[in-house]
């Protein structure tokens, strides 16, 4: 397919992601619930270092089961920490576990993860109209009122701009750019 957002050009393993998630509507739990995870490790990091231990982040965190996350041992982060090749900042591999657990609290309010953040958005993506990706924002009104209910809610690592980045990765917001090739509506 033709053209992509400028910051997906950088290789290929940016590419597939751009072109094959980001931006796309999810509400598989567990799929969100990564996409959480890798957010927030992603916090001070480029998104290519977090794709490339995704594979790692998978098997250490069994493909990212809500439930067994939520159950994760200190002894077994610090195993983790030491035997994947994940970002080795505990604060955040203990984020995992700790989100895990709102995750649950949330299911049972809710009834579903997605749910909870879709209501957000009334349900549906925010298409955003943007000519060039230095108009993309680093967060939003949304991502502001988001990012507060979930550190209410016992959630690490889900700042304002951490938050938008999570909204674009579940698609909750499609931020392509006008002339993308993989804008919902050229596609």
């Amino acid at each position: 397919m033709g053209n992509r957002c400028l910051w997906a050009q950088s290789n290929a393993q940016m590419q597939a992601y751009h072109d094959e998630e980001w931006c796309r509507p999810s509400r598989d739990e567990r799929y969100i619930f990564e996409m959480l995870t890798l957010e927030g490790a992603q916090a001070g990091l480029s998104w290519n270092i977090v794709l490339s231990k995704r594979q790692a982040y998978q098997e250490a965190f069994h493909q990212f089961d809500i439930v067994r996350c939520a159950e994760l041992s200190d002894a077994d982060l610090m195993s983790i920490k030491e035997n994947y090749a994940v970002i080795k900042h505990l604060a955040k591999l203990q984020s995992v576990r700790s989100n895990a657990q709102a995750v649950l609290a949330i299911q049972k309010e809710w009834g579903s993860f997605a749910e909870f953040l879709w209501s957000y958005t009334e349900g549906k993506p925010v298409l955003n109209k943007w000519e060039t990706d230095g108009q993309i924002p680093a967060q939003s009104p949304v991502s502001v009122k988001l990012s507060k209910d979930l550190k209410k809610r016992g959630f690490k690592f889900v700042g304002p701009v951490t938050t938008y980045s999570f909204m674009q990765a579940i698609g909750m917001v499609d931020d392509h750019i006008a002339s993308c090739a993989y804008r919902t509506q050229n596609h």
